[in-house]
């Protein structure tokens, strides 16, 4: 089966004369998987539309943010009312504070929230932020987690930067990643080094508490319990980066559903309802060495935009006011992970599926996929076939191996049913 997409070939060509690479940002250009980027036109629930007028069931839900669907109704009616009134103030508003005032009510062990623009400039402040409280330089992030971005997290993280295998990345000079120092994620061993052999210079630790980006990754038991037991015994800032997790897995994300509480947090994707957004908070006692507060500068003529805020608490609202939205997200992709299991079984061939609520990936391995290194030894290859043999049957996964697929709740269990038969029939001929 071929797949018909004139039109995004087309779209493609003329973007490259005027777009580097194409796209504006990397992962979607295909270079991972190979062939020709997918052009979007609309989107509705459970499915996408390309250029060409074909019809997916997408798992990308805008990297997470659409986990009701795309365009879905109250937040599209929200957005229409509000932007009659300004698209920026660049002053601020009430609805920042009803806003901020939601997130806290939802997330566990947060007093303060800042507004910013996007994930990347949530977790970059964050870090500022810690640095600026412990008057240290130095943080640990996981090899294979992205943050962003920001010159500081471009050493061995995940998403993009794995796909396009760049280990080194130009334009980053080596004084700022020098600060940086790298861990196995789940590797306990590693971190307690690090920190006997920085000690007293260590000012956070930064993790994605379920790793998206080199696919789905769990924290393996007592891995995020003893992280923060060494920033409770160190006086190191735990920071939870929450861009996907945060009111997805649970309403109050991965703090709640692990039961493990941050210092600070940061969010994205669902908090803005599809709109460009990020927001980061925490403890008091470290937020409020945040500026005008404290000295840590931050700043951003569009944080608190109200189209962006109208959007996520729209969003907010309705999975605050309908927790039985999780459990419905949980039991369908538990649906799509036992329906996989099966027909990849049948297929004999080695494989892997890490899930955990509405986060799932497939990882052609024949051994537990738990980090970085494990996740880039699978069979990446076949999955690179897989993931087409899937899209000519409309069915678009992330275009990488080390990205996380995301479920929304506008799927129907025909929808699940047409991806577990669309992996048997794409399985067969791939193999």
């Amino acid at each position: 089966m071929t797949s018909t997409t004139t039109k995004s070939k087309e779209l493609f060509e003329r973007a490259q004369q005027s777009i580097p690479g194409g796209v504006n940002s990397p992962v979607r250009a295909f270079k991972g998987v190979g062939g020709t980027p997918i052009f979007m036109e609309r989107a509705k629930g459970a499915y996408m539309y390309d250029a060409d007028g074909k019809q997916y069931i997408d798992y990308i839900n805008s990297w997470g943010p659409m986990i009701l669907g795309h365009a879905y109704e109250p937040v599209v009616n929200a957005i229409r009312e509000k932007v009659l009134g300004s698209t920026s103030f660049g002053a601020p508003t009430e609805l920042e504070i009803e806003m901020a005032e939601l997130i806290k009510s939802m997330a566990p062990n947060v007093d303060l929230v800042r507004m910013v623009n996007s994930g990347t400039e949530a977790c970059m402040s964050a870090v500022r932020l810690a640095r600026g409280y412990t008057g240290r330089n130095k943080f640990i992030k996981f090899e294979g987690c992205y943050h962003g971005h920001a010159d500081a997290f471009l050493v061995k993280a995940g998403s993009g930067v794995a796909t396009f295998n760049i280990q080194t990345v130009p334009g980053v000079p080596a004084g700022v990643s020098g600060d940086t120092l790298t861990a196995a994620y789940n590797d306990l061993e590693a971190v307690n080094k690090l920190v006997a052999e920085n000690k007293g210079e260590i000012a956070a630790i930064i993790i994605e508490p379920v790793a998206g980006n080199m696919g789905c990754i769990l924290p393996q038991p007592g891995f995020l319990e003893g992280l923060r037991a060494i920033c409770d015994k160190e006086g190191i800032v735990f920071i939870f980066d929450e861009v996907m997790t945060g009111f997805r897995l649970a309403a109050g994300g991965a703090q709640e559903r692990l039961g493990i509480n941050a210092d600070l947090v940061t969010y994205g994707k669902v908090i803005g309802g599809g709109m460009p957004v990020g927001a980061f908070g925490g403890k008091r006692e470290i937020m409020q060495y945040i500026a005008p507060l404290g000295n840590v500068y931050q700043a951003g003529t569009l944080s608190g935009n109200p189209i962006a805020m109208i959007a996520g608490y729209t969003m907010l609202t309705e999975l605050k006011k309908n927790p039985s939205i999780y459990t419905e997200l949980d039991k369908k992709t538990e649906y799509l992970k036992n329906g996989l299991d099966k027909v990849l079984k049948a297929a004999n061939t080695p494989f892997v599926i890490n899930q955990l609520g509405s986060m799932i990936s497939v990882h052609f391995s024949d051994k537990p996929v738990t980090d970085f290194a494990s996740a880039g030894s699978a069979n990446n290859a076949l999955f690179n076939k897989f993931f087409h043999a899937m899209l000519n049957r409309g069915i678009y996964l992330a275009p990488s191996a080390f990205e996380t697929w995301f479920l929304c709740n506008a799927l129907s269990t025909a929808d699940l049913d047409k991806t577990i038969s669309a992996a048997e029939e794409s399985l067969k001929e791939i193999l």
